[in-house]
């Protein structure tokens, strides 16, 4: 018999789109999933609300960028804007987890892989999302977090 855990997703938000990968099964390992285009919103929300009833994530792990500083920039306050309204208009559990320049590692990682820009340019979201997820899952296993 195989146990399943809670699923838990993850997102690396973007201006244009955003990345989800999710838990496996088990909540040990993550996988990239999707891209999803930001706007228009209401699509964008149509799809999350999908994802949700389809993964049926215990919780959703919402990318928080800090600039080398350490400081929170815009782009921070559009993911902190967007786990709020998953959290208030969805009634996700959301949790935010701070990532440094996941984007800029999910590059280097695909350009290992040999895959040409174009090929990077497809995949890149999902790429920064599967590693927000694996820092996550690595700390928290599919635990969720008391504070959010």
């Amino acid at each position: 018999m195989v146990i399943q855990l809670p699923r838990v997703l993850a997102l690396d938000v973007g201006e244009k789109r955003v990345g989800v990968a999710v838990s496996d099964p088990l909540g040990l390992t993550a996988q990239p999933l999707l891209v999803l285009p930001r706007r228009p919103h209401g699509v964008f929300l149509e799809k999350m609300a999908e994802l949700r009833e389809t993964y049926q994530p215990e919780l959703v792990v919402v990318g928080l960028p800090r600039r080398t500083d350490g400081r929170l920039g815009p782009e921070a306050q559009k993911a902190l804007a967007l786990a709020h309204e998953l959290r208030s208009r969805l009634g996700l559990v959301v949790f935010t987890w701070e990532e440094w320049m996941t984007t800029v590692e999910a590059e280097r990682l695909l350009k290992s892989d040999g895959l040409n820009s174009r090929q990077r340019r497809e995949v890149i979201d999902k790429t920064a999302a599967t590693l927000i997820l694996e820092g996550y899952l690595q700390r928290h296993g599919s635990q969720v977090p008391a504070q959010s």
